[in-house]
């Protein structure tokens, strides 16, 4: 087969790596443009561009992808199948019919539940303890499309946005392989999505990282790990940023936001309802460091309350 493939994130890259392996050709690889990243905002390539170009592969980076230029730009490779891993933007009708088997997405998480940008984030939020990755046939809608396979993949007590990603990432490329296998042996029967099951993991805004010390420590704890690598969980230390990257539950009351214990290297929070001693932060202007080496550089008063 002639495949094109549309992924920008680490996400995509198992997938796009799992294609080139597979004895079809990538024709081509559609990503979004050249990003500013780190600190020096230096202008980076998305990773699947990276490994496109290593193995030679043609890759188009358009702003708009709802233009005539770029659907005759794509119908020149021709493709017979169109795959999908965390592209970022949904595709228009006649990009969807431009490939003879249609367009296969690579989507993490059982949907019809979590359809959107950041489904693996907001899983850990909302306190789920499974998840998984579905390969869907495309539609115009978000997310919306038949499903053709599903694996799903419990969510560990220690996963983060990021473990859980890299996870998902292998999973989901192992999946869409064996989804091309089945739809060339004639073998997939697409399933049509309950909608009425469905509900919405929207893309992470800043804000969406504040803890609100009202909730109870373990939902907090589920934002902490949610959060990560982007926006992070964050608070107010005296009018500072705090940054927060790790806890663990733990016993003490208070209102919500005191610190409780400040000693031997332990900085327990109250929250609504129980307590979180912090392991791992970061002040505005500071490195990311461990509390109790945190906590020998800057007294944290015990009574002292986080937040605004």
């Amino acid at each position: 087969m002639k495949i094109i493939f549309m992924g920008t994130p680490e996400f995509a890259v198992p997938s796009l790596r799992a294609l080139v392996d597979s004895g079809d050709e990538v024709v081509a690889v559609v990503t979004q443009p050249d990003k500013p990243k780190g600190r020096g905002l230096e202008v980076a390539p998305p990773p699947t561009k990276v490994l496109a170009e290593r193995h030679g592969i043609p890759v188009l980076q358009p702003a708009k992808i709802k233009t005539e230029e770029f659907f005759n730009e794509l119908k020149k490779f021709n493709p017979d199948l169109i795959c999908v891993a965390a592209y970022g933007k949904i595709l228009p009708k006649n990009i969807l019919d431009l490939p003879h088997y249609g367009c296969i997405n690579v989507h993490a998480s059982l949907l019809p539940k979590y359809r959107g940008a950041a489904p693996i984030n907001w899983a850990i939020i909302r306190g789920e303890k499974v998840t998984g990755i579905t390969t869907m046939k495309m539609d115009e809608g978000m997310d919306t499309g038949d499903m053709l396979l599903k694996k799903e993949v419990p969510i560990e007590d220690e996963d983060t946005g990021e473990t859980l990603s890299e996870k998902l990432s292998e999973i989901g490329a192992r999946l869409l392989i064996e989804t091309i296998r089945l739809l060339k042996e004639g073998q997939l029967n697409p399933i049509p999505q309950d909608h009425s099951q469905a509900n919405y993991a929207p893309m992470l805004k800043k804000e969406d990282g504040k803890i609100d010390w009202q909730k109870s420590a373990e939902e907090i704890r589920n934002l902490i790990r949610g959060a990560l690598p982007w926006p992070s969980a964050y608070t107010n230390l005296e009018g500072k940023l705090l940054k927060i990257y790790k806890v663990r539950l733990a016993g003490g009351e208070g209102k919500p936001g005191e610190v409780i214990k400040s000693e031997s290297g332990i900085l327990r929070v109250a929250t609504g309802k129980g307590a979180l001693d912090i392991l791992k932060l970061q002040i505005e202007g500071g490195k990311k460091l461990e509390t109790q080496v945190f906590l020998r550089g800057r007294r944290i008063e015990e009574g002292m309350v986080l937040g605004d």
